[in-house]
Formats: C-alpha cells, sequence, structure tokens
C-alpha cells in the first residue's frame, strides 16, 4: 500500500466515522441519564430523509439540516413520552421507532417525489460542500505532512468539523459542569438526585432531547453531505454499530471517538478493497461488504472486556411518595 492509498483510506475513515460519532455520543448523553436508546437507527434515518427532502425542495441545504433535525427530535420526544412519562420500556420504544422510521420513510418519499421510496438527487446549495482550510493549497507540496493536511484534514464538510468538535464539548459538559455532574447522577442514582431537588424527568427530556439533535445532524450529514440524496434504508445499520461502538468505548467520549473511528476504518476498507486475492482463496465483495458488522461482533464478544452500564439505566423512576 503506497503513501496515496493510504491517505485515501484515512480520509473515508474519517467521512465514515462522522456518522457513527455523531450517533455514538448521541446514545451516549440520553445513557448516561438512564434512557436506553436504541432508535438511533431510526432517528437517523427519519432525519436523512427530511434534509434531504427539504434541501431539495427549498434548494437550502441549512433548512434541510435544520428539518432533519426537527424530525429526529420529534421521534426523541415520543420515546422520551413512551419511556420516561408513561414508564414504557425503553427498548421496544425504540425498535418500534427504527421501524416506523423505516417505513413512514419509504411511504412518504414514494408519495412526495415518486421515484422508488428515494429522493431526487441533490445539488449546488442544497448540499453541504468541502471546506479548504487555510494554507492547504499552499502547503500541499511539502513532503508528508503537506498531504496531510491537505488530503486527511482540509476538504472536509462542516458536520465533520463539528462532530469531531463535539468530542471535547461533551467531555467538558458531562464532566465539567453542573448539568453533567446531575446528568450522570441521574443515570446512576436518581432518587439521590430526586431528593436534591432536582427534576429527575427534566434531566432526562434534555438528555433525550439532545440526543435526538445530534441524531437529526448525523442523518442530514449522511442524505446532504455523504452522500447527495436519501435511499431505502441508508443509515445501513450505523444506528446499531454506534451503539456497539458506545459499549466499546465504556460510555466515555474520548473512547467513542477512538472507537468510531476503529469501525470507520473498518467500512472504508471494505470500500477500498472489494476483492482480495488469499492465492487458493479470493474474498468475495459480500464478505468486505459484511466485515465491519462482522468484527462489530467479534470486538464486542471478545475485546470489551466487562462494560458496566450506568446503574439506573432502563430503568423508569417512580417517585416516591
Amino acid at each position: 500500500m503506497d503513501f496515496a492509498t493510504a491517505l485515501q483510506i484515512l480520509d473515508s475513515t474519517v467521512r465514515l466515522s462522522t456518522p457513527l460519532l455523531l450517533a455514538c455520543l448521541a446514545g451516549l448523553f440520553s445513557e448516561r441519564a438512564g434512557i436506553f436508546d436504541i432508535g438511533l437507527e431510526g432517528k437517523m434515518l427519519m432525519a436523512a430523509f427530511f434534509s434531504a427532502a427539504v434541501a431539495f425542495v427549498t434548494g437550502s441545504v441549512w433548512l434541510g439540516m435544520l428539518a432533519g433535525i426537527a424530525s429526529s427530535m420529534a421521534l426523541s420526544a415520543l420515546h422520551g413520552l413512551a419511556s420516561i412519562t408513561f414508564r414504557g420500556n425503553q427498548l421496544i420504544s425504540g425498535v418500534a421507532i427504527n421501524f416506523l422510521a423505516a417505513g413512514l420513510t419509504v411511504l412518504i418519499a414514494q408519495d412526495w417525489f415518486s421515484q422508488g421510496g428515494r429522493t431526487p438527487s441533490l445539488i449546488g446549495q442544497a448540499r453541504f460542500e468541502p471546506l479548504t482550510l487555510p494554507l492547504a493549497d499552499t502547503l500541499q507540496t511539502v513532503p508528508i505532512l503537506g498531504p496531510l493536511y491537505h488530503e486527511l484534514i482540509s476538504g472536509h464538510t462542516l458536520p465533520v468539523y463539528f462532530a469531531f468538535l463535539c468530542v471535547p464539548a461533551t467531555w467538558w459538559i458531562l464532566y465539567r459542569t453542573r448539568f453533567g455532574l446531575r446528568l450522570r447522577a441521574v443515570g446512576e442514582n436518581p432518587a439521590a438526585v430526586d431528593t436534591a431537588g432536582i427534576s429527575v424527568i427534566g434531566l432526562r427530556y434534555a438528555a433525550v432531547a439532545i440526543c435526538g439533535l445530534l441524531c437529526g445532524i448525523a442523518g442530514a450529514y449522511l442524505a446532504t453531505a455523504l452522500q447527495a440524496g436519501f435511499i431505502k434504508d441508508m443509515t445501513a445499520g450505523r444506528g446499531y454499530i454506534a451503539l456497539a461502538a458506545l459499549i466499546f468505548a465504556k460510555w466515555r467520549p474520548w473512547y467513542a471517538l477512538m472507537s468510531c473511528l476503529l469501525f470507520g476504518f473498518l467500512q472504508a476498507v471494505a470500500l477500498r478493497y472489494q476483492n482480495i486475492d488469499l492465492g487458493p482463496v479470493t474474498l468475495p465483495v459480500q464478505f468486505m461488504d459484511a466485515l465491519p458488522y462482522i468484527l462489530t461482533v467479534v470486538i464486542l464478544a471478545g475485546f470489551v472486556g466487562r462494560a458496566i452500564p450506568p446503574r439506573a439505566g432502563g430503568e423508569p423512576y417512580v417517585k416516591e411518595r
């Protein structure tokens, strides 16, 4: 593998890990507050459709982004209503959201655009354009560091930079602010938080809202930056991989970044090498496509160790009277 090929794979790793990272951080906020969210996949899918649809109709990627965030937060509100207010089973609520999004997006897309459950291709201002960072072109000729800066760091769309900035921001919010301390306490011992006169329900709804916001950005990125429109089931299990990355990271922001980059790297390798000739055996393209999901199971089964979720996770809080 030459240097140029390695740069291309790493560049693809950054782009492919962005939706995983946003969804992983979304799940981190929600689960740290004690609300398990299997519905990351559905929120991303719904946001991807509405962002692409509105961006195509209006010609504005920012209006598309807002529509995607709004649709994702609506599903988050539904999940919060079911699991926090009505104290329903959080896993069943999340699975229901996934099924709802999978069917509803195709139904609405077919009704609006009549293109087999997809939106028309996005062009111009309806898509996020790559950003060229300062001095990227000037430093391109510098050996090693120049191509790294020009190809790997510069040239990405705005949501990519936002996603990576979210990692230190999430760490600061969770571990250096009063809100973060209370959020983590709600996931560990909600009764103690309630005794201190702090609203457990309010904090959990705030966490669910943040989850919806980040999932909305992840879905909008898929449809308006990584690809040029919405297609059926375009999330392709990314929500579930983000959950796996979250468990692999043991609910910590910096570890979440590393685990998402790992899964993004596996996807980049699968896209780059469609068939691998190992002499007597040739690995087919189907195996390479399935490789990220196979290694997800292998990593979770054998390399995570003991991952302890928040103690009050998945349990509805009943206020003592």
